[in-house]
């Protein structure tokens, strides 16, 4: 199935990959330099938290505290994202159960009201601390703190266009983690990511660092 495209695409024939290569030596070492320091720290403080979020998620229903899912990094490199688990144990051989069709977007997929979430798992989800064993990723170099979101692919076909947010490292957080997330449809998602790689820059790096913050404590646009 091949989704209707609901806004323009303003980056066509644009090079993406030229366009990262062009950004500055500087910035690239000090966005790396600071995802270093900044998930390194993080894990320190976060040990206390990830440990009572271990007990709760065992003795919820036994299963594995972590759920690590493959997914694509820069240059379409695949590399293993961890999460805290949120869904029951058999959730992945329940995934095609569940699925409609208008819980597709794009190459992404969200449902509603998911049968397979946890008790401990919504209230993971709600807070983004399932999110939050991602930086031992960032730490690794498999992500940054800010950068296009690693997705669970759908069976649809690949756009090489929309394959351009894959020029950049995946991040924690994005334009679309701020900007409505789950209502956001794929093609202006896309977009999103592609302004990104487009401007990224320290001070956009900050401003979204800043605004996720906000997002997080209000619950905006969480599922």
């Amino acid at each position: 199935m091949v989704a209707v495209r609901t806004v323009e695409r303003k980056h066509v024939g644009q090079d993406m990959k030229a366009v990262y290569k062009k950004k500055p030596i500087l910035y690239k070492f000090v966005k790396r330099a600071f995802d270093i320091i900044a998930s390194g720290i993080a894990l320190i403080l976060l040990l206390p938290l990830f440990a009572v979020v271990a007990i709760l998620i065992k003795k919820e229903d036994g299963g594995p505290v972590f759920f690590t899912a493959r997914r694509y990094g820069k240059d379409m490199k695949r590399f293993p994202m961890h999460k805290f688990r949120s869904m029951c144990v058999d959730a992945e051989a329940k995934l095609k159960e569940v699925l409609k069709e208008e819980d597709k977007n794009g190459l992404a997929y969200k449902i509603d009201n998911d049968p397979r979430i946890t008790k401990i798992g919504n209230f993971l989800r709600r807070t983004s601390i399932d999110e939050l064993p991602q930086l031992w990723n960032v730490f690794k170099g498999e992500m940054s703190i800010v950068g296009p979101r690693p997705i669970g692919t759908t069976d649809m076909e690949e756009d090489p266009y929309d394959m351009q947010r894959y020029t950049v490292r995946p991040g924690l957080t994005c334009i679309w983690q701020v900007s409505g997330r789950v209502d956001v449809p794929w093609d202006e998602w896309v977009e999103m990511d592609l302004d990104y790689i487009e401007n990224m820059s320290i001070g956009l790096d900050l401003k979204l660092m800043w605004k996720t913050i906000y997002v997080v404590v209000a619950q905006d646009g969480s599922r």
